[in-house]
């Protein structure tokens, strides 16, 4: 039986470092849920602001965070059809959704309105168990090990991101703002979809991420702060590339982005920004650019990122630098914060099955 109380990392207050390891009750699960002992859990880019409070969205606190993960059925719900204990899953993170509206009943449930997701809205997995509707859950093959299976929420959205609401053929030159975990997949998914040439920029500090890049595909990479990335770019091609992905997370890379890209291009946006500055938005009507925006992901992206994971084509050990217990994972966080590594998964100690 599982305990009454387990370890989870929670956030507790909207301020700077409140998050704290606490012991929290093991959660009923309805009956269309199921309880999951949680495998792994790797951190966000968007853990890390919520614990620095840098954030731009809103939070639900305290709330357990950690929306990346994969675990094993413990339990299962009365309604439950499909699974079963000791299924081995990973989980979408629209944990709660209206199932009524027009973008729910068309599988857009990624944009419901009422959407919320594990981690800011609802209680995420960086704990030894966590409940999840049933309707989140995809089995992965006994051959694809948890601290991997667990990257397949930010595969899914780099998928999303360049493969659904972006368009590449095979000699498309693609150029990825920012080198961060997302940043970095969505790079790999444009090498996978025959983008050629294929460039990543990133500042300075980035040094370390602009070489994963590199394996992952990138056939230049770009420091924005000792080179110039328009010139760069219309060396490859005068009339600019034909999609520019900003996977920065700052405000901004997007003007630049619009700048970089061809006229009848195509700018997606995937990267949160922290705050809002002037834009100039001319070269948009101009060059007759299509701006996206990316948000998230659905079932389909789903089971594609879990059979090129499974099959290794998205080289996820490139972007791991850190696996740690969840007790250690202040140093997790600060590891991604500080840039030593990209990746950090916790692992949580096992406890004894349902």
């Amino acid at each position: 039986m599982a305990p009454a109380t387990y370890p989870a990392v929670v956030q507790y207050a909207l301020k700077p470092n409140a998050v704290e390891l606490r012991e929290v009750a093991v959660p009923a699960i309805a009956d269309d849920e199921v309880l999951l002992e949680v495998g792994a859990v790797s951190v966000c880019g968007s853990d890390v602001h919520q614990a620095r409070c840098t954030h731009s969205w809103p939070v639900d606190v305290p709330v357990v965070l950690g929306h990346e993960f994969g675990g094993t059925v413990a339990q299962a719900g009365r309604s439950v059809r499909g699974f079963r204990e000791g299924d081995r899953v990973v989980s979408e993170t629209a944990a709660r959704i209206c199932g009524e509206c027009l973008l729910c009943r068309t599988g857009r449930y990624n944009l419901c309105p009422d959407r919320k997701g594990f981690g800011y809205g609802i209680d995420g997995a960086m704990a030894r168990w966590v409940r999840v509707p049933a309707r989140c859950l995809h089995r992965i093959p006994d051959s694809l090990p948890f601290d991997v299976a667990c990257l397949a929420e930010p595969h899914a959205v780099a998928y999303h991101a360049m493969c659904v609401n972006s368009s590449i053929r095979p000699g498309d030159f693609v150029v990825v703002l920012g080198p961060g975990p997302i940043g970095l997949l969505c790079a790999r998914m444009a090498a996978l979809s025959g983008a050629d040439p294929l460039i990543v920029a990133g500042l300075s500090v980035d040094a370390t991420r602009l070489e994963a890049a590199r394996l992952l595909g990138a056939t230049r990479t770009v420091d924005v702060q000792t080179e110039n990335i328009e010139e760069i770019v219309r060396e490859y091609a005068g009339i600019g590339a034909d999609l520019v992905c900003d996977a920065s997370g700052a405000s901004g890379p997007l003007e630049v982005a619009l700048r970089l890209a061809r006229p009848d291009g195509q700018v997606t946006k995937v990267g949160w920004s922290p705050d809002t500055i002037p834009l100039d938005v001319n070269p948009l009507v101009q060059r007759n650019l299509r701006l996206q925006g990316s948000f998230s992901h659905n079932y389909p992206v789903w089971e594609r990122v879990i059979h090129l994971l499974d099959r290794g084509l998205t080289l996820p050990h490139t972007i791991i630098g850190l696996r740690a217990p969840l007790e250690e994972w202040r140093e997790a966080f600060d590891a991604m914060h500080e840039g030593r590594v990209i990746k950090s998964v916790l692992v949580p100690s096992q406890a004894a099955s349902v």
